[in-house]
């Protein structure tokens, strides 16, 4: 075993690298530029839809409001006719990035504790490398991939866009277990 307090350079460093590795990803141009199409008659749709003044926030529609409505046959026509969405309402006017990338990095550090935690309890001082780097490799891969997966299962996300932001854990995951196994404690 391997005290925690030990890992802080592996936890703080590995976290500002995969913060760095997901900002190269998402600035430049490449897998994830085409992850949210544009609607048809997107005019058409922002003045139907901006009408409404739907609040920020998550919403089903159709929507029922019990099980025993879900089998009414008004709701399975409105079901049917469709359109059948999950909406995610934002705030009208450009996003700022400070707060969420803020929040990113503080979830990017929770990560690096908890596959820290792992392999500490794992592992020794003086492990090698690539022990080190397989218990932080798929502790890391699983808090940052797997839990995508169920946005496609039950929310519809395409596919291909959870494949692509997996592959993105799964670089992250690298990212973060070969600074583990670079900064692992030595044995005394």
């Amino acid at each position: 075993m391997t005290e925690l307090s030990l890992l802080w350079p592996p936890i703080l460093l590995g976290a500002i690298f995969v913060f760095v590795a997901s900002s190269i990803i998402h600035m430049a141009p490449l897998w994830h530029r085409n992850d949210f199409p544009q609607v048809p008659d997107e005019p058409k749709a922002r003045a139907a839809i901006g009408a409404l003044g739907i609040p920020p926030g998550e919403y089903m529609l159709p929507r029922c409001k019990t099980h025993a409505e879900m089998r009414t046959p008004e709701f399975l026509q409105k079901v049917t006719e469709g359109p059948v969405w999950i909406i995610t309402a934002r705030p009208n006017g450009m996003p700022g990035m400070g707060q969420p990338l803020v929040q990113w990095f503080i979830y990017t550090l929770v990560i690096a504790l908890f596959a820290g935690y792992v392999a500490a309890h794992a592992l020794a001082p003086g492990a090698h490398y690539l022990n080190v780097f397989r218990f932080i490799g798929t502790t890391a891969f699983m808090a940052y991939s797997l839990g995508l997966v169920h946005d496609s299962i039950w929310y519809a996300r395409r596919w291909s866009t959870t494949i692509k932001l997996m592959f993105d854990g799964l670089i992250y995951a690298l990212v973060l277990a070969g600074t583990f196994g670079w900064l692992w404690p030595k044995a005394i």
